[in-house]
C-alpha cells in the first residue's frame, strides 16, 4: 500500500500495486496545471486508489479531468477515459515516499520549453546559491 495526499492533506489517497508507468510529462496542459516545466505522473488502475476528501474536479480538456484540493491547491489526479480507459494519473511527486515510482520516461517533449534539453547543465546546489 502506498499513501500520499495534497499540501493541507484534505486529501488523503491509498494506492495498491505497481504503475502501470511513471514518467515526467513536459506538454502545455500540465504545464498550465500546474506552474511547473514539467510533472511526474504515475498511472493506476482506478480500482486500486482509494481517495479520502473531495478533490475539486476540472475538465482541462475536451477528454482530460484534472483533480486538485480545492483548499489548498494541489494537484492531484488525471482522468482521460478516452487515453486511459479505468486509470487514474497520481502526481508522483504528491506520493509520501519519493523513492516509491522513480520516472522511467519523459513525455510529450515535443511541447517541453525550449531550453529543457539543457537544463542538466545548469549549477546545482544543496540549498540556495551562496549558503
Amino acid at each position: 500500500m502506498s499513501t500520499g495526499g495534497c499540501h493541507c492533506g484534505a486529501i488523503r489517497f491509498e494506492v495498491r500495486g505497481e504503475p502501470q508507468h511513471s514518467a515526467l510529462c513536459h506538454c502545455s496542459d500540465c504545464r498550465k496545471a500546474s506552474g511547473a516545466h514539467m510533472v511526474g505522473w504515475a498511472l493506476f488502475e482506478q480500482d486500486a486508489v482509494t481517495i479520502s476528501g473531495e478533490p475539486v474536479r476540472y475538465q482541462s480538456s475536451e477528454y482530460g479531468e484534472r483533480q486538485f484540493c480545492g483548499t489548498c491547491g494541489t494537484s492531484l489526479f488525471y482522468l482521460n477515459q478516452t487515453i486511459f480507459p479505468g486509470k487514474i494519473d497520481i502526481q508522483s511527486a504528491t506520493f509520501d515516499d519519493q523513492a516509491l515510482f522513480p520516472p522511467q520516461a519523459h513525455i510529450q517533449l515535443a511541447e517541453a520549453a525550449p531550453w529543457m534539453a539543457q537544463v542538466d547543465e545548469l549549477p546545482k546546489f544543496d540549498r540556495f546559491p551562496g549558503e
